[in-house]
């Protein structure tokens, strides 16, 4: 899309409101609202912003930061359209004060960067997420809660799936803003949700995921309803993943992990990226689960991958590999959260299965037992690793490998580790509800 494209649909629009929109290293949106009369400046890349109000950003004394657009992010709000007066969104990368340096602590810069290191090999990423969400009520003073309406479970039809209506609404509001929906259906806890839709480039993707998200949620607030992406919000029940489809392609057009030739149909190169997950996913998941709840999620029963493994059928392993092949072949890592960044969780799977081609890792063969039956010797056998139980274990492989820093810069790095630790220790001197429960009334 070009900045005349936009203009033109801005006067069809009658668009009065413009976001620029931009993420922190810690995946949450921010954006800047400007009106009618500032949007050609906007478009331009002249829009300044104080990155000291930004965690993670920059300290006051360089503060004033420029969002440079990226006009095919450009799409208008369907439900922000007031008596006519519409609205519209377009997410930018951050620059420096000079107007022309990327901001090396901009998670959509860092991953432009890990991208073109894959071109430079000869590579692009495509991905699909699928991220799971639950839909929660309000209490009488507009806070959520973690009771739902629903008592529907797997794929269940109406009448049981109350909030039939607001993923409908979700969906019919996606494709207004051309995402292509591929399925939606109910998940298997009550309350939650998956809405698929289709891969896109990496970074495609990553914009993707998030505008989707903050679709979710701006739709449910509509239906007096709370949408989360926490990933364990109730004990006892499953929580919600973000799978992660994701292939590499030859700059000719051509899928490099298909080899029609090879047994399973799958490539040399694809069978290099699977063991770089393999062994970069004790450290990256400090990143694809950034949270002390992820590790809720991430044990045993709960259809949550905790073991570094891969199969074509087996849905307990940290890889699995979907059936489709040629242009569909595809690894899926089931392990990342929807609370993740996308921007820095698909440099970290990125960097991790190019490192596995640069370096010819070499494939553990695929276990296609059901893991979560399996005793510790014979995960050993079979040379099952185990995911780190905690944020702090995470954490720990995370800074010990020189794969994190290299993938995420030094800035994203420091200050990732730096909130991280601090989210930890605060969570680890915290007096929680089991701990009076099982305490209070003992000692």
């Amino acid at each position: 899309m070009t900045r005349d494209e936009i203009m033109k649909i801005i006067e069809e629009e009658n668009i009065h409101f413009f976001r620029l929109q931009f993420v922190d290293i810690f995946g949450f949106m921010k954006n800047v609202a400007i009106p009618r009369s500032q949007i050609e400046k906007a478009l331009d890349g002249k829009i300044m912003f104080d990155g000291s109000s930004i965690d993670g950003f920059v300290r006051i004394d360089e503060s004033d930061m420029y969002l440079k657009p990226d006009y095919d992010t450009f799409v208008v709000l369907p439900w922000r359209n007031k008596e006519g007066i519409a609205a519209a969104r377009v997410i930018c990368d951050v620059y420096k004060s000079d107007g022309v340096t990327p901001f090396e602590g901009c998670p959509r810069v860092n991953l432009r960067r890990v991208l073109a290191e894959a071109k430079e090999m000869g590579y692009t990423m495509n991905v699909g997420t699928e991220a799971e969400f639950f839909l929660f009520e309000l209490d009488e003073k507009g806070r959520p809660t973690t009771e739902t309406s629903d008592v529907a479970g797997y794929f269940s039809l109406d009448p049981e799936d109350k909030a039939n209506d607001c993923r409908r609404e979700i969906i019919e509001t996606l494709e207004k803003m051309g995402f292509e929906i591929e399925a939606s259906h109910h998940e298997v806890a009550e309350g939650q949700h998956e809405i698929n839709f289709k891969y896109a480039d990496a970074l495609a993707c990553a914009d993707n995921t998030l505008t989707f998200k903050w679709v979710v949620k701006s739709i449910a607030a509509r239906y007096g309803l709370y949408a989360t992406f926490m990933p364990k919000p109730i004990f006892g029940i499953n929580g919600s993943g973000m799978h992660t489809n994701q292939s590499l392609f030859n700059l000719d057009g051509t899928n490099a992990f298909f080899d029609e030739s090879n047994d399973m149909q799958l490539s040399p190169i694809a069978y290099k990226y699977i063991a770089g997950i393999l062994q970069h996913a004790p450290s990256f998941v400090a990143v694809t689960n950034p949270l002390v709840n992820s590790y809720k999620r991430l044990v045993p029963g709960y259809e949550a991958p905790v073991y570094a493994a891969w199969s074509a059928i087996n849905r307990s392993a940290l890889v699995r590999i979907p059936a489709a092949r040629g242009m569909s072949t595809r690894t899926e890592v089931r392990c990342p959260d929807p609370s993740c960044n996308p921007y820095l969780a698909l440099a970290m799977m990125l960097n991790s299965g190019l490192a596995g081609i640069k370096n010819e890792l070499q494939v553990p063969p695929p276990v296609n037992k059901d893991i979560f039956e399996m005793n510790d010797a014979q995960m050993a056998a079979e040379g099952v690793t185990v995911l780190p139980g905690s944020l702090k274990e995470a954490l720990d492989v995370f800074k010990t490998n020189p794969l994190s820093k290299e993938t995420l810069g030094g800035h994203i790095f420091e200050k990732y580790i730096e909130a991280k630790e601090k989210e930890w220790d605060s969570y680890r001197c915290a007096v929680t509800q089991w701990e009076l429960e099982n305490y209070l009334a003992v000692y």
